[in-house]
């Protein structure tokens, strides 16, 4: 048998369970028979540190380790060989891309007269790194979850005091100028409880109350709440489609996703500017993932979008956008808004997408599924999304 045909299973073999699990691990396997001598290498191996080049000839360890460490690789190797150890673990690189790589090597018995063998595990640490950042993510969500419950209850005791005392204040001024100032403070305390569900939905899972409701009367509720937010140097301007259907989410929810996206495009723009609030009625093509080519079938949306004249992003800053605890404000914001967003609209069935390039501004459409029965006969087709889309909904613009 040529030395080439020895690295990999030949279509002439009989595979045996054993191989076949052999080749197709998902972690990277070697079989070495000497410090110059690899008989086996699955197809994981393979592409994590790109060998198929070397496949037409004899290769020994030392090829499959990083230049810096094939030396010490060798060494570790012929000591397992020589019985001066049973295994070891050797840190390295990826000779492909340079991606940390974790080499784990043992002698194995050859059975029936064979002579023994080291087996070796390649582990792609740069992998590793990003699930354990995953986990050390959920489990900092779950900590603000607890905090937060706690935070709620106490809150909530504060807000009740303010609201009783306010609606004493407001049938005292009963035909009073001064009561639509105590009405705006009632509106705002109304505002600070809805808050307090949006970190809790964005930790942990919160009862909603879903109905029928027109996004144009949740823009209409907050007009005057916004205007405040945002400042004088910035123009809020409505464009709100008289014929919006409905759609049936949790009236808070829906309060929060253009709380949020507001106060997103009030800070980008420190110097002033103008933001856009839109609702339309749209039309959104359903892909499916067997044969998007075949798909027809049309969903009606109510388009919810806050657009802005800021600073705008990057495609790196858009491609975080939705992760928990990720800001640009630096210490000033706690990366809960959009992520907040995020999960509000996909748990209502909807998309969210970002449009945004570093000095030319920022919109971000929403797209919520209307209401069958109030969907109107006449629809506009979905906007174009060519950057960033998320959501259970695929689509495409349709004419």
């Amino acid at each position: 048998m040529s030395a080439a045909a020895e690295f990999s299973w030949t279509s002439a073999e009989c595979k045996s369970e054993l191989q076949l699990a052999f080749d197709a691990a998902p972690i990277g396997l070697v079989e070495c028979h000497g410090v110059s001598d690899v008989r086996v290498l699955n197809s994981a191996l393979e592409r994590l540190i790109g060998i198929r080049p070397l496949m037409d000839h004899a290769i020994s360890f030392k090829d499959l380790l990083h230049f810096e460490d094939g030396v010490d690789g060798e060494r570790l190797l012929r000591e397992i060989f020589d019985g001066k150890c049973e295994h070891f673990q050797l840190d390295s690189k990826s000779p492909a891309d340079g991606r940390p790589v974790r080499w784990r090597a043992w002698r194995v018995p050859g059975g029936e007269g064979k002579p023994d063998y080291t087996l070796a595990i390649a582990e792609d640490l740069q992998e590793s790194s990003e699930s354990e950042h995953r986990i050390r993510q959920a489990q900092r969500l779950e900590t603000v979850g607890r905090l937060a419950s706690g935070v709620a209850h106490d809150f909530n005791n504060l807000l009740t005091g303010i609201l009783l005392y306010c609606d004493l204040m407001m049938e005292s001024l009963t035909g009073h100028p001064a009561r639509k100032y105590a009405e705006e403070i009632r509106s705002a305390g109304m505002q600070g409880a809805g808050l307090v569900k949006q970190l809790l939905a964005v930790t942990r899972p919160s009862n909603c109350e879903p109905r029928l409701l027109s996004l144009n009367d949740i823009a209409e509720s907050m007009r005057n709440l916004l205007l405040r937010l945002i400042g004088e140097n910035i123009k809020l301007e409505f464009r709100l489609d008289p014929d919006l259907g409905l759609i049936r989410m949790d009236q808070t929810q829906a309060q929060q996703i253009l709380l949020n996206l507001v106060l997103n495009a009030r800070d980008a723009m420190i110097g002033g500017g103008e933001i856009k609030v839109e609702t339309r009625n749209c039309r959104v093509q359903i892909l499916t993932e067997a044969n998007p080519a075949s798909s027809s079938a049309i969903l009606p949306c109510a388009l919810f979008a806050v657009e802005d004249n800021g600073a705008g992003m990057d495609a790196t800053t858009r491609s975080h956008l939705f992760e928990a605890f990720y800001t640009t404000k630096g210490g000033k914001g706690n990366g809960l808004g959009l992520a907040t967003v995020h999960d509000i609209v996909t748990g209502n069935g909807g998309l969210i997408h970002v449009d945004s390039a570093p000095a030319r501004g920022t919109r971000v459409s929403v797209l919520l599924p209307l209401v069958p029965e109030t969907a109107p006969n006449s629809l506009h087709p979905s906007p174009t999304l060519p950057d960033r889309q998320d959501g259970p909904l695929s689509h495409t613009e349709k004419e």
